[in-house]
């Protein structure tokens, strides 16, 4: 119980911190971490509407776009955050009582409070000056986007000891990464590829956290291939290797030989 209550202490103190160091050097701090996803929202909402007449579910082009945006960024923004945490702690995990997975807790749940916040205010902007008033499945979208968000721990958490390893692998990570926002579903519905691009799509976790996030805001929608067993197996399956990577290169990380 002693050692449980030294965790959360250390815990609380590295959240404080990381909020320090992340946004309080920013202008507008905080703030600007929120408003940076809405005006993304905005913007690429008026690039849609001079494009096509109408989105591929629904009315409303916001409300289609942030069905997609939202649970990427919830996986996207957790697994940048988390893959630096030991470079922005090396300092603090020379002293004992300072774990690796201190530091990993603290970050994730840091990210996944803004995230929430973000999220929540979107969608309360959307709803309110689109006028909709469909219903919407608000368990299934915490579920999704807390598919996401562990999909990002996951990937984040392996990436940690890999880019410590291997800078090459970091490139590499960082050129793959890239398209993978046209890729996901964000901006279209998987089940209106044709073959075999349409089943090549599904290979991707993070598209069935879309789906299942955007389901749940569209009661219409079907989601032909959704399968949510598998989202969560491939995150955890990440969570599980990322965490044995780093118990293997723990001393390495204390020493700084990574």
């Amino acid at each position: 119980m002693d050692l449980l209550k030294q965790h959360l202490r250390v815990t609380a103190a590295l959240i404080v911190r990381e909020m320090s160091t992340r946004y309080g050097s920013k202008p507008g701090g905080y703030l600007w971490a929120v408003f940076d996803p809405v005006a993304h929202v905005a913007m690429m909402t008026i690039i849609f509407q001079a494009l096509a007449r109408m989105p591929a579910l629904g009315l409303s082009f916001p409300l289609f776009f942030a069905s997609g945006y939202l649970p990427y960024t919830f996986y996207q923004r957790m697994c940048s955050f988390m893959a630096g945490t030991m470079r922005a702690n090396k300092a603090l995990l020379s002293y004992p009582i300072v774990a690796p997975f201190d530091a990993i807790v603290s970050r994730f749940v840091l990210q996944l409070m803004t995230d929430v916040l973000v999220a929540i205010l979107i969608l309360f902007l959307i709803i309110k000056f689109s006028g909709i008033g469909q219903p919407m499945n608000y368990t299934g979208m915490v579920e999704a986007a807390g598919a996401a968000a562990l999909l990002g721990l996951g990937i984040g958490t392996v990436n940690i000891v890999l880019f410590a390893r291997a800078a090459l692998y970091e490139q590499i990570f960082g050129i793959i990464s890239r398209p993978l926002f046209m890729i996901s579903g964000v901006f279209l519905l998987p089940e209106n590829l044709p073959e075999p691009y349409r089943e090549a799509i599904l290979y991707n976790p993070l598209v069935h956290n879309i789906m299942w996030f955007r389901s749940a805001i569209y009661p219409e929608y079907r989601a032909d291939g959704l399968d949510k067993g598998y989202a969560l197996e491939f995150s955890l399956a990440c969570i599980v290797l990322g965490l044995a990577l780093l118990t293997i290169s723990m001393r390495g990380i204390r020493e700084d030989r990574l």
